[in-house]
């Protein structure tokens, strides 16, 4: 079954892209909630129509997310968190705590945006941060224990 996403899904597509879907799917979930419509030849024609005139609105959303790229391609994060004395973190960092950690440096990144590997132990990762479906920014991250030297920030 082909239908047209009416917003962004992870795992599936875009908002305005035909995609195919199991049957079930589509008309139990996707068409009922409004997340899409069945791609029918009509609502192609209008979806086309549609692109057609938001061609330039989408051209300036994608240099916002560039420029955002550009702000974030130097950002290196460290995450303090609590630590058994194996390494071993209590729980794991997620997309939330990096989020939260460059809201401090003065990013606002939505977390759904932002998707990272489990991080189970103290060391180096890299999260990766989807601002567009053309623009992906790779954030590399530290996790450390709470209260070592290298957590407090150095006076300039």
């Amino acid at each position: 079954m082909e239908i047209i996403l009416k917003e962004d899904i992870a795992n599936l597509g875009y908002k305005n892209d035909i995609v195919k879907v199991k049957s079930g799917y589509g008309r139990n979930y996707l068409i009922p909630s409004g997340k899409a419509v069945i791609a029918s030849p009509s609502a192609r024609k209008s979806l086309a129509e549609e692109l057609k005139q938001r061609a330039h609105k989408l051209e300036k959303i994608k240099k916002d997310a560039e420029a955002v790229a550009d702000s974030l391609k130097d950002v290196a994060l460290t995450i303090a968190t609590k630590v058994s004395s194996t390494g071993t973190i209590f729980g794991s960092v997620s997309n939330i705590q990096i989020a939260d950690e460059l809201e401090k440096l003065g990013h606002k990144i939505d977390r759904k945006l932002i998707t990272v590997a489990p991080v189970k132990e103290v060391g180096n990762y890299v999260a990766t941060v989807k601002l567009h479906k053309e623009v992906v920014v790779e954030i590399p991250f530290k996790v450390i224990a709470e209260g070592t030297e290298e957590e407090a920030p150095k006076a300039e």
